[in-house]
């Protein structure tokens, strides 16, 4: 019993403390190097977007017949198809494609998203009546469901596929400025603008605007991430770009024929969407928790 007591009376005193503040220091430290990655991940993509001649010399869709299936090495970092290609000169110049996609995707989705519900939240009555209810539609039907509609309609191709997926996701943005344009309109601030002699027109761009717009823009960060994966989605079906294209979806759709004798086929373009999602997903949970609460 004495040394239980004890025992108890040493984990309680001045040693607990002091290992919590350094449990409590090591946790902010991890997660400024998991952000440092994410972050050196996606200029990592972004140069291989705008610059692919600085990371290989490979024709994406020409190849060399006798290094058909050849697994990773030190000659072809993530192996060739079966075409003799080098896979990790597809993936490179896939990202132009899969990148500049989910970037239209976005801008889509927020420019038609963040301008509903900025009107509705602020105008309220008939307005937000009609808004609601076709946002309520929107959000009825499965995001990727109704991509895949829209795609088919268009025609397939890697940029309606982007804009298919952009339509989905402004339900997405037309609730979240909504719910923000609401909050802040109601502000002391705001209220004080009016009293001063502001006009509607001025209160909306000058305040209320500025003040809702950052949670919609973290948002952004993180429906870009879920667009390449959508849009990878929609090439692995066959709704993107014909072959000899190189879309990170397509390259796991050809690559699945080869499963069983050549998986890196697979598993190279699936890891190249994972790490890529993953970091733009935390980037974007880095920005919703900076700055002030």
């Amino acid at each position: 019993m004495t040394a239980d007591v004890l025992v108890t009376a040493q984990d309680t005193g001045p040693a607990a403390p002091a290992a919590s503040r350094t449990r409590a220091r090591r946790i902010p430290r991890a997660g400024a190097v998991s952000l440092a990655l994410a972050i050196a991940v996606i200029v990592l993509v972004l140069g291989f977007s705008i610059t692919p001649g600085l990371f290989t010399s490979h024709d994406p869709a020409v190849g060399i017949p006798r290094d058909k299936f050849t697994p990773p090495g030190a000659q072809f970092w993530l192996g060739t198809d079966h075409l003799g290609r080098d896979l990790l000169t597809r993936i490179i110049h896939g990202s132009a494609s899969s990148m500049s996609s989910a970037v239209i995707a976005v801008a889509i989705g927020l420019a038609v998203g963040g301008v509903l519900g900025l009107l509705s939240g602020f105008l309220g009555g008939v307005v937000d009546a009609v808004v609601g209810r076709v946002v309520d539609v929107l959000l009825a039907i499965p995001s990727f469901l109704l991509a895949v509609v829209i795609v088919t309609a268009l025609g397939f191709d890697t940029r309606n596929a982007a804009i298919a997926t952009g339509i989905s996701a402004v339900a997405v943005f037309a609730r979240l400025m909504r719910a923000e344009v609401i909050r802040v309109r109601g502000s002391v601030y705001v209220e004080a603008a009016y009293v001063t002699g502001g006009t509607r027109s001025s209160v909306l761009v000058q305040h209320v605007l500025p003040n809702a717009v950052r949670p919609v823009l973290s948002l952004a960060v993180l429906q870009f991430g879920l667009a390449i994966l959508t849009i990878a989605s929609l090439a692995f079906l066959g709704y993107g770009d014909a072959p000899p294209a190189s879309d990170w979806g397509l390259l796991v759709a050809t690559g699945r024929d080869y499963l069983v004798h050549a998986p890196w086929l697979v598993v190279a373009p699936g890891v190249v969407i994972a790490v890529v999602v993953l970091s733009v997903a935390r980037i974007s949970r880095a920005l919703s928790t900076a700055g002030p609460r």
